[in-house]
C-alpha cells in the first residue's frame, strides 16, 4: 500500500472510530492479532495485544468518562508501512473513567501515535501520552511547580 492509503487507514482510526463513534470501523481497520505499545515516561515499554473486540471495549470506557471526547489530529507523516500521527485528545470528565469519579473538567491531552500498517490493517502501534498533563488536568496530580517546588526542599 502507499503510504497515503495507509494514512488514510489512520484517519479512520481517528475519524470514523473515535469521533464518528462507529465501533464497527475496529474490525475494518486493525488486524485481530494487533499489538500495542504502551509508552510512559519513567517505565518499560508494556506490550500487550489488541484485537478489534478489545479496541471497542477501550473506546467504549473512554466515552463512558468522557462522552464528548474527540481527536483532532494536528500532524500525519507516512513512510513505508509506518504512520506518525500528533493528536489532540479533548474531553470533558463527565463520567466514571478508570475508578474516578466525574469531575466535570475539560481535559486536553496530546499524544503522538506510530500505526504500522499491513494489507490494509494496524496490525501494530506505538502510542505516548502526555500523562502527567492529563491527570493534573483531572486534579489527581498537583501542578508540576508544585511536584518540583516540594522536590527542591
Amino acid at each position: 500500500m502507499s503510504a497515503e492509503e495507509n494514512k488514510a487507514v489512520v484517519r479512520r482510526f481517528y475519524e470514523e472510530l473515535w469521533n464518528a463513534r462507529r465501533m464497527e470501523t475496529a474490525d475494518e481497520i486493525f488486524a485481530e492479532e494487533c499489538v500495542t505499545h504502551q509508552l510512559q515516561s519513567g517505565a518499560e515499554v508494556t506490550t500487550a495485544g489488541r484485537s478489534p473486540a478489545a479496541l471497542k471495549r477501550h473506546v467504549a470506557e473512554w466515552l463512558e468518562g468522557f462522552p464528548d471526547l474527540r481527536f483532532e489530529v494536528e500532524q500525519m507523516i507516512a513512510e513505508g508501512t509506518e504512520v506518525l500521527s500528533r493528536s489532540v485528545m479533548r474531553g470533558t470528565h463527565a463520567g466514571r473513567w478508570m475508578g474516578v469519579a466525574a469531575s466535570h473538567r475539560e481535559v486536553s491531552i496530546r499524544m503522538m501515535v506510530v500505526h504500522r500498517i499491513e494489507g490494509g490493517k494496524i496490525v501494530e502501534d506505538w502510542v505516548l501520552v502526555e500523562s502527567l498533563g492529563f491527570l493534573q488536568q483531572l486534579g489527581l496530580v498537583p501542578p508540576t511547580v508544585e511536584i518540583l517546588s516540594k522536590a527542591a526542599k
